[in-house]
């Protein structure tokens, strides 16, 4: 089956009035878009500027008809308010759940990690795969926070126990690994891909939290596409809630958090530092590179040690010590 797309641009005013006339004609509904405007880093958005109004008619035997119903109708509208000629398109219809999965491919992270879209299989037996599914939730790992992050957090590890950075199965938690007692705590959890991986890696325990309950539970379905279990404890809350003791532990060797960098200001002031046991480390992401002075002085100022910092892009990981 193929498509008319009809679009339509205009103004806020205006737009309600056109989608209600399209939709007359669209058994599917109607679609509008507008831009977004952003105050500063942590603003969620405001709409701003003209709206484009969508809709999609069935090509068929009866598309003529429709299509001069249609105009007709946005000819009376614009009797009434002027309204702009419409654009059409010819869509070819497709398998769109099928289709968005080709631009997903597995990810090498640092040595030993691979990022693996959760219906593919791995195609390096060398590597840790961590398999997430890319229509979840924000941390899908073809973000570079993401992968900054992960890298770091392999070296974390390694250089706690070099022995492990070969020879071991990958993806598994065997005899050597499991003598980790070495506990994980990831703040702003996501999509839990960076818990999955600590746990991957060798820890024992990781602890995800995230203020955001579908965070939440999106952790968990992907935790069980990679065959992690209890080892991984998940719940809503942040810096406050754990150090609260509303978790199984208030404090970990290591904490890992993928957030903004002014909302990292923010939660060194709420107690992310004391998250950190002695001689442990933070892996901070989520940085723009204008932002890393203010998200390490934060840290400084609560008695961390500026570590390794990576750059891809605009975008920056850095690790502190305690």
């Amino acid at each position: 089956m193929n498509w008319l797309e009809i679009s339509l641009t205009v103004d806020g005013e205006l737009a309600e009035s056109v989608a209600d006339v399209l939709a007359r004609f669209a058994p599917n509904g109607v679609m509008t878009e507008q831009g977004v405007r952003f105050v500063n880093d942590e603003d969620e958005g405001t709409a701003t500027g003209p709206i484009t109004v969508r809709a999609y008619l069935e090509v068929n035997d009866k598309l003529e008809e429709t299509r001069q119903k249609l105009e007709e109708s946005l000819f009376y509208l614009g009797m009434i308010q002027p309204v702009p000629t419409p654009i059409y398109r010819q869509i070819a219809d497709q398998n769109w759940m099928e289709a968005w999965k080709q631009h997903y491919k597995p990810i090498l992270i640092g040595q030993r990690l691979l990022i693996l879209p959760a219906w593919l299989e791995s195609p390096d037996p060398n590597r840790i795969p961590i398999k997430i599914d890319p229509g979840m939730a924000f941390g899908t790992g073809t973000h570079p926070t993401t992968q900054l992050c992960l890298e770091l957090m392999e070296k974390s590890f390694d250089r706690r126990h070099p022995e492990r950075s070969e020879g071991s199965l990958p993806g598994t938690r065997d005899s050597s690994l499991a003598q980790n007692d070495m506990n994980v705590i990831d703040v702003g959890c996501g999509s839990g891909i960076l818990s999955i991986a600590a746990i991957k890696l060798g820890a024992k325990t990781v602890l995800g939290v995230d203020i955001d309950i579908e965070s939440v539970k999106n952790s968990r379905e992907n935790a069980d596409v990679n065959g992690v279990g209890g080892e991984l404890i998940l719940g809503q809350g942040s810096v406050t809630e754990v150090l609260a003791g509303q978790f199984a532990f208030k404090s970990a060797p290591l904490v890992v958090a993928n957030i903004l960098g002014p909302i990292l200001i923010r939660l060194f002031d709420a107690g992310l530092a004391d998250l950190i046991q002695p001689n442990g480390e933070i892996i901070l992401s989520g940085i723009l590179f204008e932002q890393q002075e203010k998200v390490i002085e934060a840290g400084q100022a609560k008695g961390l040690k500026r570590g390794e910092i990576r750059q891809m892009g605009d975008w920056v990981a850095l690790s502190m010590t305690k």
